[in-house]
């Protein structure tokens, strides 16, 4: 349950006209009154006797009581309280409970005989009400409603608890916007998935990702579509921009602008800049001004591998380090890997990540300052990921997809953990729907990849299979058992012998594997594991085409014979 303490206004019969009417896009449907400050107030909705003017008049009388001079000039008080779409419809009585302990809670009428400010609840719609009061008490005084906002939010989660609705994590101020009731109206009569200000917020953080320079941002704005208006100063330095959809327009057929700060606080010109200026870490003998590179044109599989590496070392920053500015930074390009990553994704996994990095975008912020600079890896990563351009589903790139983002799904988790720590609720809220995501997103990238190591590992010669057998008891005696009773254990298997063949220690890489960070959120430890390893070792992520280890011949996913037969050689001249 969301309340919302809008600025105070000045014209009640104004806003009653609004609560009471059609709306900006006829999304207002049966508006009536569920509750008032005595029970008896005229509700023009439901009486046809009944005015707006009559309740304008009753509501504004202790305004008008007082001399013209003591009137305040803005006296009319609004909020708005909203359920969460995942909320039951709750009933007109229930409606009118939570309006009286809003406004009891917020000092605009709080009973217990103490005098109140005249008020009324309006409905018009079933997931939210309205409340309108005028800022003068009974007595002629101003009521107490100081952090007005924050009492009501308070209040509210007791009201969740107490009714079972959805709870809402208390937030900090740092959250973007969220969309209005006129922006979701219009979103679905449009047949959008997502309101304006969310695709919009969406595309600028997507051009942001790994940017460089204000002309880089603004030229990637510009190929994705967006109308784009400059704000500049006399001196003709640049100050703001606002951006549109081409296809957004109000009710005169123009754009609908929306500034960068009013999608999120970070999409602001200035916050935007501290990216591209950064400080150096004082350990990395950097200038203080260097910026991501441009990668050399290598391709999406080895972005995704440079990307794998980078948000592996992000986690144990954010697991071990003690400098919370430090982590913010990597907490907030964590986010812009994850928009990378979506925007150069393949169909199959594409919804999935699109969804894991709108969730994030919560998780990127809090009170906790961002020390840029320090996060001059991952940002180099996301550029990495949008220069090397759209990953194809299969081959090495899809399985260096899959190899991504099962790290960053343990990149997403430490996020979590961290917010939770700071008491950042929503944050960790947020970081946790995203890893919900990013799991459905593993199992759509990881099932071909991982189908073809388990092949491979149940053709590795029986010796073999007993030799990396004892590795793994030897090298994680406390995860052995488990390991070994995964489905995913013969794909360990190849990739233990893989990594043998290319010259590796198995029981070392596996022993640093498995302690380097706890694995308790894994799904699998053996899918875990295995994209550790071939990250650590160098080996191909698509195993389909590599030769058996034991064997003398090269085996592909799609055969269906033993090694060795005419198909296994056809099979693998088909693989190369």
């Amino acid at each position: 349950m969301i309340p919302s303490v809008n600025s105070s206004g000045s014209r009640t019969i104004g806003l009653l006209s609004y609560l009471y009417g059609p709306g900006k896009h006829e999304e207002h449907t049966d508006p009536h009154l569920v509750a008032s400050f005595d029970g008896m107030s005229p509700d023009p909705g439901r009486d046809p006797n009944a005015t707006l003017k009559d309740l304008q008049q009753l509501l504004d009388q202790p305004v008008m009581a007082l001399a013209e001079h003591a009137r305040p000039a803005k006296h009319v008080w609004h909020t708005s309280v909203r359920a969460d779409p995942r909320d039951r419809i709750l009933s007109d009585d229930e409606w009118a409970d939570i309006a009286r302990r809003i406004v009891a809670a917020t000092g605009i009428d709080p009973g217990d005989g103490q005098p109140g400010c005249r008020w009324a609840a309006v409905r018009h719609a079933d997931d939210h009400i309205h409340i309108v009061a005028t800022l003068v008490t009974e007595d002629g005084h101003r009521p107490d409603d100081y952090r007005s906002g924050a009492r009501a939010q308070a209040e509210a989660r007791l009201i969740e608890k107490e009714l079972g609705l959805h709870e809402v994590a208390p937030g900090d101020g740092t959250a973007a916007q969220r969309p209005t009731s006129a922006e979701r109206h219009k979103a679905e009569r449009q047949g959008r998935e997502r309101t304006a200000r969310e695709e919009l917020r969406e595309t600028v953080r997507r051009a942001v990702a790994g940017a460089t320079s204000e002309e880089e941002f603004f030229d990637r704005l510009a190929g994705a579509g967006l109308l784009i208006r400059k704000r500049a100063a006399p001196s003709g330095d640049l100050l703001g921009y606002k951006v549109a959809l081409p296809d957004d327009r109000n009710k005169d057929g123009e754009p609908v602008f929306y500034p960068g700060a009013r999608l999120a606080p970070d999409l602001s010109l200035p916050r935007i800049r501290e990216r591209f200026t950064t400080p150096a870490a004082p350990d990395q003998g950097h200038t203080g001004t260097e910026q991501p590179a441009d990668p050399p044109d290598t391709g999406p599989a080895m972005a995704r591998r440079r990307a794998a590496t980078a948000a592996w070392q992000a986690v144990l920053v954010i697991d071990h380090d003690s400098d919370d500015g430090l982590i913010a930074a990597h907490i907030a390009a964590a986010g812009e890997i994850l928009d990378a990553l979506a925007k150069t994704s393949a169909a199959h996994t594409r919804k999935e990540l699109r969804d894991a990095a709108f969730a994030f975008e919560r998780a990127s912020r809090s009170h906790v300052r961002a020390v840029r600079g320090h996060d001059r890896a991952l940002r180099q990563a996301a550029r990495d990921l949008v220069h090397g351009g759209p990953a194809l589903g299969r081959g090495e790139d899809g399985a260096t997809t899959a190899m991504l983002i099962d790290m960053a799904f343990f990149l997403v988790t430490a996020a979590a953990a961290w917010h939770g720590k700071k008491e950042h609720a929503q944050q960790a809220e947020a970081a946790r729907h995203a890893a919900e995501h990013l799991r459905a997103a593993y199992q759509a990238a990881a099932g071909q990849p991982m189908a073809a190591l388990h092949q491979r590992g149940q053709l590795l010669p029986l010796p073999l299979q007993r030799r990396h057998t004892i590795v793994v008891r030897q090298a994680v005696p406390e995860l052995a058992e488990q390991i070994l009773a995964e489905a995913g254990w013969p794909a360990l298997a190849a990739t233990l012998a893989d990594a043998e063949a290319a010259g590796h220690d198995p029981a070392v890489l596996l022993s640093d594997a498995a302690g380097r960070r706890e694995l308790d959120s894994a799904a699998s430890l053996s899918d875990v594991l295995v994209w550790r390893l071939r990250r650590a070792a160098g080996l191909p992520a698509d195993a389909s085409a590599q030769p058996v280890p034991g064997t003398s011949t090269t085996h592909t996913s799609s055969q269906s014979r033993t090694p060795g037969t005419a198909q296994g050689r056809d099979g693998r001249r088909r693989g190369r």
